[in-house]
């Protein structure tokens, strides 16, 4: 059981890994963001990077770390979603 619910949370943030990926790539091609998914995918992603966005500031005002450090906690948080579900079930 615990391993079928770890392999959907990792599946899960494999995924919305990838549509972050995804979103940071965009930003690099003009006028992406702006297609319909561009727009999508900054409808599924922006809510979570934006709390990120808010203590992280631009480097040199060009370059946006928050989406890194956004997978690098997103990562951290299914792997304590994991250890928690291990030691309840």
């Amino acid at each position: 059981m615990l391993s079928t619910l770890s392999w959907y949370v990792f599946r899960l943030e494999d995924i919305y890994t990838f549509l972050i990926i995804g979103y940071v790539l965009l930003s690099w091609l003009p006028n992406a963001r702006d297609s319909f998914i561009g727009q999508l995918l900054g409808k599924i992603v922006e809510p979570y990077l934006s709390i990120f966005r808010r203590f992280i500031p631009p480097i040199g005002g060009m370059l946006d770390i928050s989406p890194f450090i956004a997978v690098l906690a997103l990562s951290f948080i299914a792997y304590g979603i994991i250890f928690v579900l291990d030691i309840f079930l």
